[in-house]
């Protein structure tokens, strides 16, 4: 049974910085890419950002140079910066192996003055 935990989020005012980490574990195969997405109210789970196992990172546009992942071995870090009231959502983390992809329970994100 692959268990994947988030932890962090909160309340940040706008422009304000805040970090998620995730870890994965139980795997009987190697975990592959990690990363985040993320769901705002009433709107579809979209993507945010991904990092291979060979710490490769990838990001949606909308993110780019202000959020910054890193990876060591199945733990991955999310630094949120300069954040915006449209990044408010609930942060969901991803681990893909064989099996597939594996999904945490996610954490809130609220970004409000």
């Amino acid at each position: 049974q692959v268990r994947v935990v988030e932890s962090g989020g909160g309340l940040v005012q706008p422009g304000g910085s805040l970090g998620l980490s995730c870890a994965a574990s139980g795997s009987m195969f190697k975990i592959a890419a990690m990363g985040w997405f993320r769901q705002a109210p009433g709107k579809q789970r979209r993507l945010v950002t991904g990092i291979s196992s060979g710490g490769n990172p990838s990001y949606m546009d909308y993110v780019k140079g202000r959020f910054f992942i890193s990876r060591d071995n199945d733990t991955v870090s999310l630094q949120m910066n300069n954040l915006k009231p449209d990044d408010t959502a609930v942060y969901y983390c991803y681990a893909d192996d064989r099996d597939g992809r594996h999904w945490g329970q996610g954490t809130q994100v609220t970004v409000s003055s």
